[in-house]
C-alpha cells in the first residue's frame, strides 16, 4: 500500500515519523522495557509512570517482561497496523 500526501504525491516509507516511532519503541521495549521508556516514546505518560512504579515495587521483573513482549509486538506489526492501533486508537497495553 502506497502512502500519499494531500497532493497525491507518494511519501517514502523510510521518512515516515510513525515508522521511526515503531522501531524505536520496539527496540526500547525490548532493551529498556523495565523503565517503560517505550510508553513515553509513544506518548503514553500514564502507562509509563505505572510501569516505573511497578518496576520499583517488583524489582523490575514484571515490567521487563511486559516491555519485552510489547517490543516484539511493535516490531512485528506492519506500519499501517501500528499507526492504526497505537497512534489512532490509543491502545495503551499490548
Amino acid at each position: 500500500m502506497e502512502i500519499v500526501d494531500e497532493n497525491g504525491n507518494p511519501i517514502s516509507k523510510n521518512n515516515s515519523p510513525q515508522e521511526s516511532k515503531r522501531i524505536i519503541a520496539g527496540i526500547l521495549g525490548i532493551l529498556l522495557g523495565v523503565f517503560g521508556i517505550h510508553k513515553f516514546i509513544l506518548g503514553y505518560t500514564k502507562e509509563g509512570i505505572i510501569m516505573l512504579v511497578i518496576s520499583l515495587v517488583t524489582c523490575g521483573s514484571v515490567p521487563s517482561l511486559i516491555g519485552f513482549i510489547e517490543g516484539i509486538i511493535y516490531l512485528t506489526k506492519s506500519d499501517e497496523e501500528f499507526i492504526e492501533t497505537y497512534q489512532n486508537n490509543y491502545k495503551g497495553w499490548f
